[in-house]
């Protein structure tokens, strides 16, 4: 006999998350904890494990010298191998004082060359303004070297040496060699005072072969020396104008052809001649002898 009531249908479970599950789904959502999750645990854990793995000398030690000979055999190869070094339009005197700082002994690995330390040791050299070092196809080491001009022969006070036009040192002539032909400069302080040298010696090319050189006094102004006639002492301040005002006397009364041994122009504005003592004697007899006439006509 079945029961008249209808049987009542069973629950069904509430759609809603729990607490606990809605707050994980909140947290889930924070991009700061995905990234976490995602990327920051995986990378921990792959830190720890290879600092955990390092720890060990021995493996240390292993992973070195796997890096060394791996960096040996790459080195060694036949197209990284530097054979020869080039250094165009360079003089041999100079080339050979390069290949002697250099010090390479080919063949060598391009691997064990500083190209930049390589070019320091270069422009080390005195007669070396600039060097720049590349490595060319085929195993060549060039470098582009730009020499030193020689401009003047500096004669201090332990040797003859050669500067440049800025009074960089560029030489040393050695004991009993020949100096090159170019103009002497003579005294203290002179390789700071080059360029204001080349504009006298400039100033002063009508002299010709008469031109002896310049002499640096105190450090501060020149004397120009002559073959043969005066001693031109110059100011500190506008000598290449003194030694105009000279030159143009000397074109319009051959003053420098006088016998005189010193034109002495440090005071522009009362300029001095010294006379030889062959002259002075001339002269005081000149002045006696007109001395006698004046009294001989009283």
């Amino acid at each position: 006999m079945q029961p008249l009531r209808r049987p009542q249908p069973a629950a069904r479970p509430d759609p809603a998350p729990s607490r606990l599950s809605y707050k994980l789904h909140r947290l889930w959502l924070t991009p700061l904890i995905r990234s976490l999750i995602r990327v920051g645990i995986p990378a921990f854990a792959l830190a720890f494990s290879l600092g955990y793995y390092l720890s060990n000398p021995r493996t240390t030690e292993t992973i070195v010298l796997t890096f060394l000979d791996l960096r040996q055999q790459i080195a060694e190869r036949e197209e990284f191998q530097v054979r020869v070094m080039v250094m165009p339009g360079v003089s041999d005197e100079l080339s050979q004082d390069v290949q002697e700082v250099v010090g390479l002994d080919f063949p060598v690995s391009s691997f064990d060359l500083d190209l930049d330390q390589l070019a320091d040791r270069v422009e080390e050299l005195d007669a070396v303004a600039s060097a720049r070092v590349a490595i060319r196809p085929g195993g060549v080491l060039e470098m582009q070297i730009e020499e030193r001009t020689p401009a003047v022969l500096w004669q201090g006070r332990e040797a003859l040496e050669i500067l440049d036009a800025e009074g960089h040192r560029v030489g040393e002539v050695p004991a009993g060699a020949t100096p090159p032909d170019l103009p002497l400069l003579v005294g203290d302080g002179v390789d700071a005072a080059v360029p204001e040298a080349l504009a006298l010696l400039e100033a002063a090319a009508p002299l010709g072969a008469r031109l002896g050189g310049l002499v640096r006094i105190g450090e501060r102004r020149w004397d120009l020396v002559l073959r043969e006639g005066p001693r031109l002492k110059l100011p500190e301040a506008n000598p290449v104008g003194e030694l105009q005002r000279v030159l143009a006397a000397q074109g319009a009364e051959d003053l420098l052809d006088r016998d005189i041994v010193a034109v002495d122009m440090r005071n522009p504005r009362r300029p001095v001649l010294r006379l030889s003592p062959e002259a002075k004697s001339r002269l005081l007899e000149m002045r006696l002898a007109a001395q006698e006439q004046r009294g001989a006509d009283g």
